[in-house]
């Protein structure tokens, strides 16, 4: 059975969700081989083995030392080496980057922001606010996809994990760009917004200073915390809760808009939700159209009794 690489998502040895995910997908089309770059995967084999996961290369952590083209190296690599059958890595911006070139570099092709693959590597989409699903292959090569987090349900299937040290003599032109620093975002409590199962969002009809309704929100939930690209570019919150075309694409079991009007922009962040609640007092907000489930009315008065009900049933 060929292997399928799987690029893990990791901070610090500890395996995010969405690999999980990707590992669970990988055994519907071959034997599921995890790529580790960086430090911490004697710390992260554990869970990787718990999720189907056989071997398990782990790069030298020089990787990181660069922006993104050496990962893609090692990946052309393995997957020539190994004859790979397809490489999944999850859809973050960053990820989306390192598919392509790793797609130029095999002579194949790359498909992104795919919510669900088969056996036969037909990747799924979900466009148009969902209103439609597309079905996509790649003709040609080892398939590359992307996957958003939250759109495959992780499977437990004990794995051997088998641990094999990789290398690539990482070329001039990929060291073009070298990371200088790393700063860490306080994440606090919350969930980290992209693989957060439930997404409470505000919008510019929250007002400034007012956030505090949504945070609430989202507390009672255990959800993360969302914003639209008018509250951040207003400055009301950090941009890096910015879902929306140019922030975060989130695919939660619920998400939440407060006071989001329902722009292209923001829909394209959030619209593969498989639920999705609005709460705008215009009853013509384009939100309404996506929405699941709407409630016209003010947003300072619903979210805090939404809140309270919550917390009264925990």
């Amino acid at each position: 059975m060929a292997e399928v690489l799987v690029l893990v998502d990791h901070v610090d040895g500890e395996v995010k969700k969405v690999t999980t995910e990707l590992l669970t997908a990988a055994r519907r089309i071959g034997e599921p081989a995890a790529v580790w770059v960086g430090d911490g995967a004697e710390k992260g084999k554990a869970d990787l083995a718990e999720f189907g996961a056989e071997k398990v290369y782990v790069a030298p952590a020089e990787l990181n030392d660069y922006v993104v083209a050496p990962t893609a190296e090692l990946l052309a690599k393995l997957a020539q080496d190994k004859g790979a059958a397809a490489i999944l890595v999850s859809a973050t911006n960053g990820n989306k980057e390192i598919a392509g070139r790793t797609a130029v570099k095999l002579g194949s092709g790359v498909l992104t922001d795919v919510v669900d693959v088969s056996a036969e590597l037909v990747a799924e989409h979900s466009i148009f606010g969902g209103a439609t699903v597309t079905h996509a292959r790649v003709k040609s090569g080892v398939p590359v996809v992307a996957v958003r987090p939250n759109s495959v349900v992780p499977e437990p299937v004990s794995g051997a994990a088998a641990e094999e040290s990789v290398s690539v003599d990482i070329s001039d032109a990929a060291k073009g760009a070298k990371v200088v620093e790393r700063v860490v975002v306080e994440q606090g409590e919350r969930p980290e917004l992209t693989e957060a199962a439930v997404v409470v969002s505000g919008g510019r009809g929250v007002g400034e200073g007012k956030f505090g309704v949504v945070e609430g929100l989202a507390d009672s939930l255990g959800a993360a915390v969302g914003a639209s690209r008018a509250v951040v570019d207003s400055g009301w919150y950090p941009n890096q809760f910015q879902v929306g075309q140019t922030g975060k694409t989130v695919s939660p079991n619920l998400y939440i808009a407060l006071g989001i009007s329902g722009a292209i922009q923001h829909r394209a962040g959030m619209q593969t939700a498989k639920n999705i609640i609005a709460v705008n007092k215009d009853p013509e907000a384009p939100i309404f159209e996506l929405a699941d489930f709407g409630v016209v009315g003010d947003l300072h008065t619903v979210a805090p009794q939404l809140t309270e009900e919550i917390n009264k049933r925990k």
